[in-house]
């Protein structure tokens, strides 16, 4: 079925990588841009072809400026599950919306786009000319031209059975592509200074776009980590003096404020809002450790009632301990509409979302697995701050029931290696064999 006459349609292609995080990073992005998520598609899978209203092409433009999910975005001219609802839907689309990059003045191009098929020359050549009756009055130059415009052919998602015609076809004016290469351009292999925690470049760019961040905000990291490099022969050097080595590589020293080496167990800042967003990735407990340092933290009247689990005590610090301080410190600290953005590991046979920790200060935005093995993965945790905090929100969350399912992640570690251990058995088991 061809769309109907297209109000501010644009077609969003894909990468069919990082699948989870593809519908929270758009969303995000199109809020932050003053955009707003909407799309007659009731669900979008693995599919990369997107179709969305937005309400501007410098939004569209803006979203791409950012996005690492999204390779390319078109202005949809029309759209139809076969040739002939194509072109009905192009003979629609409005004459004044095409005159502006159809004159005689302007060059051009015609792109293929396929997914899942290959075409032959012929078959492009011959998809090209079926779109004469466009009013093209402009001369084609393939190297520069001023306007290019793209047919999509979707053939579905499974390789081993191709259909001999597109599922759907597209058409649209390119707008701008993404910014995939930024993947490349900042991978962990090209870095001077790494460490066993060191985080994927593609995942950082995702967490920041989750997280909202924009020019000028002042974004904390409460997990940065040691920037211990991992080359052998090589003296150690302190966070702050890696830190920067890996900005400077990359020319973002200058955006770099500074590190503060603390326990993140216990307050270190003064009362009040200082951060536009918290976006970190906390210790799990098996390539390092989670360890509170000093003395039993002090707990107010009518607290003691919580879980035994959740109550502090000298040197013993649970994942739950953790993730709940997390939660407080950025309820404390996050201005209003401020982002945390955290990654929470899970034991997949236990998980379910009441095992996500709370407060009542933040509201869940996103919750995006990325599968570690085949009993363990990790969760990216997107909240906004939509209250502020008061005393009283400090330790509520402690005496809520939903503190109760996720005591089981502080034997994570355990599980964790229990599941590596099993693996090992059965493959030494299998070789025998």
């Amino acid at each position: 079925m061809a769309l109907p006459g297209p109000v501010n349609r644009y077609l969003l292609l894909l990468a069919q990588d990082h699948l989870e995080f593809r519908l929270p990073e758009i969303k995000s992005l199109l809020s932050l841009f003053g955009g707003q998520f909407t799309s007659g598609q009731e669900t979008y899978g693995k599919s990369p072809f997107w179709i969305l209203s937005i309400p501007s092409e410098e939004i569209a433009r803006n979203l791409m400026k950012r996005t690492v999910c999204a390779k390319s975005i078109f202005e949809l001219w029309g759209h139809g599950k076969s040739p002939e609802e194509l072109y009905s839907s192009l003979k629609k689309y409005p004459m004044e919306k095409m005159v502006p990059f159809l004159h005689s003045n302007s060059t051009y191009k015609i792109k293929i786009h396929t997914f899942n098929k290959t075409l032959t020359q012929e078959e492009k050549i011959k998809r090209m000319d079926a779109l004469e009756f466009l009013p093209f009055e402009g001369k084609v130059n393939l190297k520069r031209p001023q306007h290019i415009f793209s047919i999509l052919e979707d053939y579905g998602l499974d390789p081993n059975c191709i259909p001999e015609n597109p599922n759907n076809i597209y058409f649209g004016r390119w707008i701008a592509d993404g910014q995939r290469e930024l993947i490349e351009s900042y991978s962990v292999k090209r870095r001077h200074f790494i460490g066993n925690t060191s985080m994927d470049a593609g995942l950082s760019f995702i967490m920041a776009n989750h997280g909202k961040v924009k020019e000028n905000d002042i974004v904390f990291d409460p997990f940065v980590g040691t920037g211990k490099a991992s080359r052998k022969n090589q003296k150690w050097r302190g966070p702050d003096e890696n830190i920067r080595a890996n900005l400077r590589q990359y020319g973002l020293e200058k955006y770099y404020l500074d590190v503060l080496v603390s326990d993140a167990s216990k307050p270190s800042w003064r009362k009040g809002t200082y951060f536009d967003a918290i976006i970190t990735d906390p210790p799990y407990g098996i390539r390092e450790s989670t360890r509170r340092t000093g003395s039993q933290k002090e707990i107010p009247k009518g607290i003691e009632k919580c879980p035994e689990s959740h109550v502090p005590v000298s040197l013993s610090y649970h994942l739950g301990d953790m993730f709940f301080d997390l939660l407080s410190f950025a309820a404390e600290t996050l201005v209003l509409g401020g982002r945390l953005v955290y990654w929470l590991p899970v034991y997949t046979p236990e998980y379910t979302e009441e095992m996500v920790p709370w407060h009542p200060c933040l509201k869940l935005i996103s919750n995006c697995e990325q599968k570690l093995s085949s009993h363990t993965s990790r969760r990216l945790i997107t909240m906004e701050k939509v209250k502020k905090f008061e005393n009283r929100d400090q330790y509520s969350h402690l005496l809520n029931d939903q503190t109760l399912p996720y005591q089981g992640h502080n034997s994570f570690r355990e599980k964790y290696f229990s599941g590596v251990t099993k693996r090992i058995a059965k493959e030494e088991k299998s070789s025998q064999e």
